[in-house]
């Protein structure tokens, strides 16, 4: 019933720029559903190598960051939007990956929480 779509994904320069968005959608996602954003998250997965743990924020709306990419990256969402986003500034090549975003939904009624993935969007930074 949850479904997440990340898009901005491209090709950039060294030190170039770009904003990776994540929508969430679904038939939950209407006023008054049971069903809450609990926390966002992106991922990456670059060539031969494990996904990692890029950004996160949780309900707290308080952000955490991969040592690499702190300083340079921001995730923030918008709530009314069911939307999440990663600001991504002075990219470099080894930001070269497959962006994931991961949102941890909430039942309400349940107090139960799941985690939900997109199926990626593809940066590519140029040297």
């Amino acid at each position: 019933q949850v479904q997440l779509a990340e898009s901005g994904g491209g090709l950039a320069q060294s030190g170039g720029s770009l904003r990776l968005s994540c929508a969430a959608s679904g038939v939950i996602f209407r006023s008054g559903s049971i069903f809450k954003i609990d926390s966002m998250a992106w991922y990456r997965q670059a060539p031969g190598k494990q996904r990692e743990l890029v950004a996160s924020l949780g309900p707290s709306d308080t952000p955490s960051y991969e040592d690499s990419v702190r300083g340079r990256f921001t995730i923030h969402r918008d709530i009314a939007k069911n939307m999440a986003f990663l600001e991504m500034n002075s990219l470099r090549p080894e930001d070269t990956a497959v962006y994931y975003c991961n949102a941890v939904i909430l039942n309400i009624l349940l107090r139960d929480t799941r985690p939900y993935w997109g199926p990626g969007t593809q940066v590519t930074v140029s040297s």
